[in-house]
């Protein structure tokens, strides 16, 4: 598939879906499909599908020790290990985990490789990556967190600190979050990154693009409706109240553009667990990095191994004794 039919065809659906729900809310005025029936439906979809994907993950066998290390493994006790690259105990596993799913360690220390004239391999550090991931799932769990407090009453107190704190610069009426800048400019980085880089943009499908342009969508009509089209936010407390104890009433007037946030978050949400973004999940029940790197002092053995009828040396011995003979062939046993 070539570059402009990667980078159209989910921005067509984008665009197709986002006059769908204007229209549909509009001039039909469907707002209960769009605000009851479609999040419980996301929400099912996401569980079920989560949930699928999470046991096909961990019924996956793993027969031997396959850890990702680049560090000196526990051997002897005179040599030093290093247990971060090469975790020897659970606790070290937890460690390293930790540090991957909270820094993205292993994603800071990634490199760029680029053959110059001369010929002459040169490599270089590429952190701007590392940042632009690190600043938008921060920013992302952030946002997520500061929304808790339409589906809570009252608010508990570390949601409001986490809010205060958002806003501390008080930049505009209202407020600018500090994560909302953020995560444009971290997913405007991811796009470009696609878009400019050759080697990027070549292995890119538009499965890459299909979730830019979903986050494009929920953050920009998020923002929008935050600081130029304003919605009731009493009313869409109460809708969040109702959809979270089980006892839906959708408030009139809450806005058009509420629903078409909420749908995009909704279909964010049902497409979670089909999509890359598993990658959630899949961490940790990633072999290469929820194992224990200790092959030198235990043993593993594939419990899913038949019995197999094996030949020994000794046997094979006895069977061509004298044939390795008359090829003076040594053999153990005269």
């Amino acid at each position: 598939m070539t570059f402009i039919m990667s980078i159209m065809l989910p921005f067509i659906i984008i665009l197709f879906l986002l006059l769908l729900v204007l229209g549909v809310v509009s001039y039909t005025h469907l707002e209960n499909v769009f605000g009851i029936f479609i999040p419980y439906l996301a929400l099912a979809i996401f569980l079920m599908g989560f949930l699928y994907r999470i046991l096909s993950w961990a019924k996956s066998p793993v027969p031997f020790r396959i850890t990702t290390v680049c560090g000196q493994e526990k051997s002897l006790d005179w040599i030093k290990a290093n247990r971060l690259e090469s975790p020897f105990t659970t606790l070290d596993v937890i460690k390293r985990l930790a540090l991957e799913v909270l820094l993205f360690r292993s994603l800071f220390r990634n490199t760029n490789t680029e053959l110059n004239e001369g010929p002459k391999l040169i490599h270089w550090s590429a952190k701007w990556l590392w940042l632009a991931g690190l600043t938008f799932h921060w920013s992302f769990f952030i946002i997520l967190t500061r929304h808790l407090r339409f589906f809570t009453e009252p608010v508990p107190f570390a949601i409001q600190f986490i809010d205060k704190l958002d806003n501390l610069f008080e930049i505009g009426v209202p407020a600018l979050y500090l994560t909302d800048a953020l995560i444009v400019a971290a997913i405007t980085h991811l796009f470009l990154r696609r878009v400019l880089v050759p080697k990027i943009r070549y292995v890119s499908l538009p499965a890459d693009y299909f979730p830019l342009f979903l986050l494009f969508c929920i953050i920009g009509s998020g923002m929008f409706m935050r600081h130029i089209y304003k919605v009731d936010l009493i009313k869409v407390k109460e809708l969040a109240l109702s959809l979270i104890s089980f006892r839906p009433a959708l408030p009139e007037g809450i806005g058009v553009l509420f629903y078409v946030h909420l749908f995009f978050v909704c279909l964010l949400i049902a497409y979670f667990p089909f999509s890359k973004l598993m990658h959630l999940g899949g961490v940790f029940l990633s072999p290469t990095r929820n194992l224990a790197n200790n092959n030198r002092s235990k043993r593993h053995i594939n419990p899913w191994n038949y019995p197999v009828k094996v030949h020994t040396y000794e046997e094979y011995e006895d069977e061509f004794r004298e044939k390795m003979k008359a090829a003076e062939i040594p053999v153990d046993k005269e």
